[in-house]
């Protein structure tokens, strides 16, 4: 009997997990999907761009109620699906199955935590272990994140991508020639694309205080989209108290969709709707209701402890 993907939707839905073998047959199958896509894929508006999700599984549910369900829904992903939260197993399982099930209405792009590294320290190892006895699901998930795309671009003139900049990096074309099948290296412009950040009290290229990429400044930005002949940078990768932030006179976005962050930062989170007349509008959400009854007290003492550890220690670095 073949692979019943709708199936497997319906399970997740319901916040069920899948079985191992079947998560193994998944993501074999994404592999072999996500090796046809270019480093940068073209796409069409309309459609609706999410930013980190960080396993925060209800409110992936909340992005669906609000802004519909696929294929109803074309939607592009921005990378960061996995750790802090407490559900990234669900939260990859069903975003895979969806990519999986509908290839042309769903894109996933990479983000920093879709590496074998940072899910080791932030959460995703360990969940995988605990709801599955081994390290084989998480196996599975890291090996298919080095086949996800590091870039969209939507209509010729919206630039998109988890992170920002990287110097080494002046033209798209340059995106489509590198050697994105492997671990996210500490450093070069493959890191630079899911780790740099804007800095709208800098111009140009600045050393990043996370430790990896660059910061970068509004010449940086003009520069670039001239160059593309494109109008728009949307990325994601950093909390937003607000949702969203646009800076350098409406050059660049950021899309932030994970509302309370970590069950504590208070924020709000935004999807954004990409019209197909290039308009954009943030639709803008808060926590979903049922974090409150299966959220962070469901923890047991350790991992609330394991959690309140990284938080405290590594929250300003690591979004």
């Amino acid at each position: 009997m073949g692979l019943d993907l709708d199936a497997c939707i319906s399970q997740l839905l319901q916040k069920q997990l899948l079985a191992e073998s079947l998560l193994k047959e998944i993501c074999e199958k994404t592999k072999e999907l996500l090796m046809n896509e270019s480093n940068c894929v073209s796409i069409s508006a309309p459609v609706t761009v999410v930013g980190d999700i960080h396993g925060q599984f209800y409110d992936l549910i909340e992005i669906f109620r609000i802004g519909g369900y696929c294929p109803s829904t074309n939607y592009l992903f921005l990378g960061d699906y996995v750790d802090r939260g407490l559900f990234s197993v669900e939260t990859i399982s069903l975003l895979t199955c969806l990519k999986l099930r509908y290839p042309h209405r769903v894109q996933l792009v990479r983000g920093n935590h879709e590496s074998r590294a940072v899910t080791q320290t932030y959460g995703f190892y360990t969940e995988c272990v605990r709801k599955y006895g081994s390290t084989n699901v998480w196996h599975y998930f890291t090996d298919m994140f080095d086949y996800l795309t590091l870039s969209v671009v939507i209509d010729d003139r919206i630039f998109c991508v988890h992170g920002g900049l990287s110097p080494s990096i002046h033209s798209i074309d340059q995106i489509k020639i590198l050697d994105r099948y492997r671990e996210i290296p500490h450093e070069g412009p493959m890191a630079d694309l899911v780790w740099s950040d804007p800095d709208p009290d800098k111009d140009e290229f600045a050393i990043s205080p996370r430790g990896a990429g660059y910061t970068f400044g509004g010449l940086v930005v003009k520069k670039f989209l001239e160059i593309n002949n494109m109008e728009h940078i949307l990325r994601a990768h950093q909390l937003c108290m607000e949702g969203y932030q646009v800076l350098y006179d409406d050059r660049l976005s950021t899309v932030w969709s994970a509302p309370n962050y970590c069950y504590r930062c208070g924020n709000m989170a935004s999807i954004l709707e990409v019209g197909v007349d290039g308009q954009r509008f943030f639709n803008v959400f808060d926590a979903a209701p049922e974090n409150d009854r299966d959220g962070p007290s469901q923890q047991t003492s350790l991992e609330k402890k394991v959690s309140d550890n990284v938080y405290i220690t590594f929250f300003f670095y690591l979004v």
